[in-house]
């Protein structure tokens, strides 16, 4: 394998481990901004709020507890272990090979 195709794996994989890390900082800060109520009328609640509700739709309502903090802890953070994880194994298997 020459050294130019190891490099090209490399940056791929931090590229993906990159991506998954925003992804989980997006729905990290939302979890956070909902916590401490943030004002949901300010441009970067929204904008913050809004990426986190495309990047969490399939686990936004996957918990039904009766507290909204708790949906929105699990449903969201839900999103963000399993796009860490995803994102660092796809990025750890591109630098193997």
């Amino acid at each position: 394998m020459s050294p130019r195709y190891r490099t090209h794996s490399n940056s791929a994989g931090t590229v993906v481990a990159v991506i998954a890390d925003i992804m989980a900082v997006i729905l990290g800060l939302w979890i956070l901004m909902y916590l401490l109520d943030a004002n949901r009328a300010n441009d970067l609640v929204q904008f913050v709020h809004n990426a986190a509700n495309w990047l969490a739709g399939w686990s936004r309502d996957l918990f039904t507890f009766d507290e909204a903090w708790a949906r929105v802890v699990f449903g969201y953070g839900l999103a963000a272990v399993v796009y860490l994880v995803i994102g660092h194994a796809v990025a750890g298997r591109l630098r193997r090979h």
